[in-house]
Parts: C-alpha cells; structure tokens; sequence
C-alpha cells in the first residue's frame, strides 16, 4: 500500500489535512453494541505483525483473532504512523469472521497534530467507527480539569482527547475520537472495556496476540 521509495511526508501532510476534514465526531454506532475489537501491530526486524482481537461487548470474552504478517513499507516517523501500520491491520481485519461494531485502535485520532492518527485514518479506509487509545501523549496538554475520570487534552485551542485514568495511580490513557463517535461516548465505552489494566481488554488482546506472532515469526527465521 504505502512504499519506501514512493513515501513523502510533505505529500503524507497533505493527504492527512484533507482526510481529516472528512473524520466524523458523532456517534454512527449501532443501538445495541455487540462485538468490540482491539488493533495492535508489533515488529520484528523487516517484518510488522498486524493484529485484531474480537471480544463480546457485555463478557470481554475473546471470541476470534487475526494476525496478518508483511514487510514493513514505511520507516518510522512520528505522526506519520498510520502510513506504516495500515496495511498490515487491514489486512487482519479482511481476515475476520467476525464483524465487530467499533475499533479500539493503539493510537490517536483527532489527539494528532494534524487531526489525523492512526484510529482516526483506519476508520476513514473502513468506514468504521474507531476509537483511538494511546499510551502516551503526541501533542496539546492534558488541562488540570477533572472531569468525573478523566481531563481534557487541549491542542490549538481545542479539546482533542481525554486523558483516562482507568486505574487508581496509574498513569493514564489517551484517549480521543477515531471516525464516526463523540469524545465522551469514546471514554465511555474505553471505560466498560476495561477491568484491572489500564489498557483495555481489546487492546491488551490484540497486543497479545501481535507479540504472539512476532515471537512466531522470529523463530522462524532462527530456523531458516
């Protein structure tokens, strides 16, 4: 999807500013949520591990997984993450039996300097509703506001995310709009996927499951 030698992060700008324009931040889900899942990509040396895990909305019990294995495309760059870990994720998700009702992606969404995080460009390219929850902040500043569990990140002059705490003395979460949900219903449902972790299940399922297939994938190439 996205090369090496075809990557520009002046012409990656580009494209991110006018995405962004077309990020819904209003609720599109259904009246009753059934499946909810979680998105994760690790990395071996050449090699990005795109996981999705589906759990039951009311249980958080896992009902399926996907990995998806292929060679990384993109270099690193901050801010410029979802050009890097798209294509594997999409791929997982072609592979699901199981359609979930909303993404809970590791990364940001409109919490991005230019509105335009991996959560938020997933939800563009499948048309679904995502949520993006990072473990650490990309830009704005987490205001001094409590807000019933949570306190505004503010970037230009704008609420962009919450930071979530989703345990007691713990460091929170970041949480903000992927495509297709409101702020608060996105920290309301990151609240219910969470128990004991300060990521929530979802997330914590699909790492699980990345880390898996890279361990997989490493050891294969020990035996090679």
């Amino acid at each position: 999807m996205f090369k090496v030698e075809d990557f520009s992060t002046e012409e990656a700008k580009k494209l991110q500013l006018f995405l962004s324009k077309k990020v819904v931040c209003e609720d599109r889900l259904p009246p009753h949520i059934s499946h909810v899942a979680g998105v994760d990509v690790a990395y071996t040396d050449k090699c990005a591990v795109g996981a999705v895990a589906i759990l039951k909305y009311d249980t958080l019990e896992t009902v399926e997984t996907r990995t998806s294995f292929q060679e990384v495309g993109v270099t690193y760059i901050p801010s410029f993450l979802s050009f890097r870990e798209l294509p594997p994720v999409v791929s997982a998700i072609t592979m699901l039996s199981v359609k979930p009702d909303v993404f809970l992606v590791d990364g940001h969404g409109l919490a991005h300097p230019r509105r335009l995080g991996f959560a938020s460009h997933l939800g563009l390219v499948l048309d679904a509703v995502t949520i993006g929850v990072a473990k650490s902040l990309l830009c704005g500043e987490v205001i001094d506001k409590e807000m019933g569990g949570w306190k505004p990140i503010v970037y230009e002059n704008e609420t962009v995310g919450a930071a979530v705490e989703t345990k007691p003395g713990v460091k929170p979460i970041y949480v903000s709009v992927g495509h297709k949900i409101s702020l608060m219903t996105a920290i309301e449902i990151v609240k219910r996927c969470t128990k004991g972790y300060r990521v929530p299940e979802p997330v914590r399922e699909a790492h699980r499951a990345a880390s898996e297939g890279k361990m997989l994938e490493s050891c294969k190439k020990e035996k090679v």
